[in-house]
């Protein structure tokens, strides 16, 4: 039985990458994005890549509910790698409630 992975931000660029050398190296990858400064296309290049599709939940992770619900379909999870962020820093300081989208 393969390890599962979470990749939070893994449609984006360095967290695909991640997912492409997690899946040629035998583990089990589920993506979790909310798509905005990534495409849902990435998991077809992925697939392109590794003869695999991940498993790909788009939530917004300041969702207590539906990260909580996520979290909890995969409890089976070994590790959790975070990508999740805004790409840049004026991004995040725009405004109070932006900046807290960076906060872990």
């Amino acid at each position: 039985m393969k390890q599962k992975i979470i990749i939070t931000g893994g449609t984006g660029y360095i967290g695909s990458h991640t997912a492409v050398e997690f899946i040629q190296n035998g583990f089990e990858v589920v993506i979790v994005d909310n798509l905005r400064n990534s495409d849902i296309s990435i998991l077809d290049r992925i697939e392109e890549i590794t003869g695999v599709k991940p498993e790909f939940e788009e939530i917004d992770l300041t969702d207590n509910k539906k990260s909580s619900l996520f979290f909890n379909r995969h409890k089976d999870a070994k590790a959790v790698i975070n990508f999740a962020a805004l790409k840049a820093l004026t991004d995040s300081s725009k405004t109070v409630q932006l900046s807290s989208v960076n906060k872990c």
